[in-house]
């Protein structure tokens, strides 16, 4: 069931949400987190910082993650929102391999609706011809955006209905067999990139099962079918070249701090942002506007999006990691850092890891 940090004494603790998720996660206090964890960045821009800043972040993130442990990080593709700067995400991809070494890096994902599949076959050959072995290839549905910014784009308002048809022609761009007489993807044709659909719903928990992909779920911001998902994926997966058996990637939030208290603040930061891009758009909001509306029913909209987030010093998150993987049963999970500016991410970040550094 989703749970919520609750903020009370300056401490947090995990609470159940009494009425629309009835379960409970299985805590127990454990010393590391056994289920490999991974990172889903967002380029995020603090409110203080610019957008170059947020790259160098990226940069010092990746580094940082690559000594410790963690096995990939995935940039997701948005458009025309102010706090998050990871559009280009193949140009992004491509910096940061530049100068790491080891660590997997990938798309989590390309919204496809948003392109040529040719196009992103094109994009990611070239990244995985010059750094082999170490790309991923996440796909979504969705558009990144709201439906002005998508028709800036000059795509079919139909184009997600051809989701399904899009991951299958991407996928034999980057095979041995084109789907299309006498076109080929260079680079791309021959370097089976791996690829994963992403979703929040049912529709692609059953693509995934169905072509034998990878799933991931986007639990850290829309977690209310998380468990029928998965489910629904294990029972109707059928194995395929990439995939014989299930893999299942979730997302869970992570604000991981030296103190509960800055733990607190920058979960209510975190709040304060989700309402913004909520309930902003087209109009700015005070500092009043936002407090107001966290303090009214609509703020549920944007616990609700926060419902799986580990908060705390570092035990306290890396016990609730462990519950909320026995309790989804993941093979993987995708920690995105919510903490409110590039140093507290990165501490949030080595405060999490599987192989902490020493401090």
């Amino acid at each position: 069931m989703p749970a919520r940090a609750d903020r009370r004494g300056g401490a947090f603790a995990i609470l159940t949400r009494s009425q629309d998720c009835p379960r409970q996660l299985p805590f127990q206090a454990v010393p590391q987190t056994s289920t490999p964890l991974s990172i889903l960045d967002l380029a995020a821009v603090g409110r203080e910082e610019t957008v170059a800043e947020s790259f160098a972040g990226s940069l010092e993130l990746a580094r940082l993650a690559e000594r410790c442990g963690y096995r990939r990080i995935w940039y997701a593709e948005h458009h025309n929102i102010s706090s998050i700067a990871s559009s280009a995400t193949a140009v992004l991809i491509a910096h940061i391999a530049a100068h790491t070494e080891t660590i997997r890096l990938g798309a989590g994902g390309v919204m496809l609706p948003n392109h040529s599949p040719l196009v992103i076959a094109e994009q990611f050959g070239t990244l995985e011809t010059l750094h082999p072995g170490r790309i991923d290839l996440g796909l979504g549905r969705a558009p990144g955006t709201d439906q002005r910014t998508w028709m800036a784009l000059r795509r079919d308002p139909r184009a997600s209905d051809r989701f399904p048809q899009d991951v299958v022609e991407l996928q034999k761009f980057l095979g041995d067999e084109s789907p299309l007489p006498g076109i080929k993807a260079i680079p791309g044709r021959g370097t089976h990139i791996p690829l994963y659909i992403l979703g929040s719903s049912l529709f692609g928990a059953e693509l995934a099962a169905e072509l034998g992909l990878p799933y991931a779920f986007a639990s850290h911001f829309a977690p209310r079918f998380l468990h029928e998902a998965i489910g629904a994926y294990r029972e109707r997966f059928k194995p395929s070249r990439q995939q014989p058996e299930p893999y299942v990637i979730a997302g869970v939030g992570v604000i991981a701090a030296e103190t509960s208290e800055s733990a607190a603040a920058q979960l209510e930061a975190a709040r304060r942002v989700r309402a913004r891009a909520l309930f902003g758009r087209g109009r700015k909001l005070s500092e009043e506007d936002v407090t107001a509306l966290l303090e009214s029913p609509q703020a549920a909209a944007v616990d609700e999006m926060l419902a799986y987030t580990a908060v705390g010093v570092a035990d306290e998150v890396t016990t609730y990691l462990n519950g909320f993987a026995a309790d989804t049963g993941a093979d993987e999970l995708m920690t995105v850092h919510y903490s409110d500016s590039v140093p507290n991410r990165l501490r949030s970040v080595e405060l999490t890891a599987p192989q902490r550094t020493p401090t």
